[in-house]
């Protein structure tokens, strides 16, 4: 039955299908931001779509803080999930792979095939593992100039994010201001705030105490802190839910014992944390989860500004789409009025809007009707504005 549905979801007119992940290599030095240079590095990416004869219709996928290469289409027939932006990507979809050509990458310091803490260290033959070097948001972008470059492309139609993804998509915009025609932000900030930081350090404290870590050299020694990642996981999804989808979706409702006699409790929410926080823990590597959250604690690029945002945007030469929402607590509609209002000063052309959701920072996963409808206008205005151009 799970072969036949997965046929069948495969075969879908707005599906994208099977995809397969391709490897850029840079045979390069590569200074990084913290001083430390990498010899070489591999960023794993997948495409959808076709680049035109112009090469003027790429649109760049940047992936939040856990996410990766595979935005959209299946692996494999057998695979159990599509990519973690499916909904949004593919023929009719907001991101019309009709009239786009979609690159999404794996970040470096990523643990999902390019180079990162498990990659292994020329320079010692074993593992990088917590001796993998600090990277910002900054460097990311950089090294997807570099992809970019390979594929041929000089400047993308847009460049899109949520959470982590808008702020690369920001350092884009104010690092290398002609390679982009528009930069759409998703539920992100110019900066985090003191709770935000404070709630990556728990789930770091999580990780660093767990025994099973053993300084960051947990492979070597044949084990991994489950425990400590699964913590992390279930405190970072808390955050990204609101008060009023977590009633909606759980209440108080059990998944087993008897609440009168107080034995063998779980109510549905645990439940939930728990399986997420286990296959969290299987998926994704401890020193990874380290490395991204630093690099998302210390995005701030007004800092080398003068702690000016809109001295930091004024360079900006593209389009603006922000988008919050309403119930977002983790990077609140106030962070992306922030956004907003420094573009206005610096005189940029800026459009936003404001989403009604019950779901909290997970929203801009969601297929929201209200969410799409404007992010489908929005990216079909841009395929006109780039036919116009050329």
């Amino acid at each position: 039955m799970h072969g036949c549905q997965r046929m069948s979801d495969l075969s879908r007119a707005d599906s994208v299908g099977l995809v397969i992940p391709e490897v850029y290599r840079h045979e390069a030095p590569f200074a990084l931001q913290c001083g430390v240079t990498l010899e070489s590095f591999e960023l794993v990416y997948e495409t959808y779509g076709e680049l035109n004869d112009q090469a003027s219709n790429a649109v760049l996928v940047c992936h939040a803080l856990s996410g990766h290469h595979h935005a959209a289409g299946f692996h494999e027939v057998s695979e159990s999930r599509p990519g973690w932006w499916d909904n949004c990507i593919g023929p009719g979809k907001p991101i019309d792979t009709r009239q786009f050509y979609v690159v999404s990458l794996n970040n470096l310091g990523g643990c999902h095939g390019s180079t990162g803490p498990c990659s292994i260290n020329p320079r010692t033959g074993s593992a990088f593992g917590p001796d993998f070097p600090l990277v910002t948001v900054s460097d990311w972008v950089r090294s997807q100039t570099l992809l970019a470059d390979d594929l041929g492309i000089r400047q993308f139609a847009a460049i899109i994010g949520g959470s982590l993804g808008g702020m690369q998509a920001m350092q884009w915009a104010i690092d290398f201001p002609d390679r982009l025609h528009a930069a759409v932000l998703i539920a992100c900030a110019s900066k985090l705030s003191a709770q935000n930081i404070a709630f990556n350090e728990i789930a770091r404290q999580a990780i660093l105490t767990d025994a099973e870590f053993h300084d960051g050299k947990y492979r070597e020694q044949g084990t991994n802190p489950d425990i400590g990642l699964m913590l992390a996981r279930m405190l970072g999804h808390v955050t990204y839910l609101s008060d009023d989808g977590m009633r909606q979706k759980f209440g108080r409702q059990l998944k087993s014992g008897d609440l009168s006699l107080g034995q063998d409790v779980e109510f549905q929410v645990e439940s939930y944390l728990n399986h997420q926080g286990r296959s969290f823990s299987k998926q994704f590597d401890a020193n990874t989860y380290l490395l991204m959250t630093r690099a998302l604690d210390y995005f701030d690029p007004a800092r080398v500004y003068q702690d000016d945002l809109v001295l930091a945007l004024s360079n900006a030469l593209c389009k603006f789409f922000v988008i919050s929402f309403t119930t977002d607590w983790r990077f609140s509609v106030e962070r992306s009025k922030e956004i907003v209002d420094a573009l206005v000063k610096a005189r940029k052309d800026v459009a936003s809007t404001v989403i009604e959701s019950d779901h909290g920072h997970d929203s801009f996963l969601l297929p929201i009707p209200r969410y799409f409808e404007v992010l489908s206008a929005y990216m079909g205005q841009l395929h006109h504005e780039i036919g116009d151009a050329r």
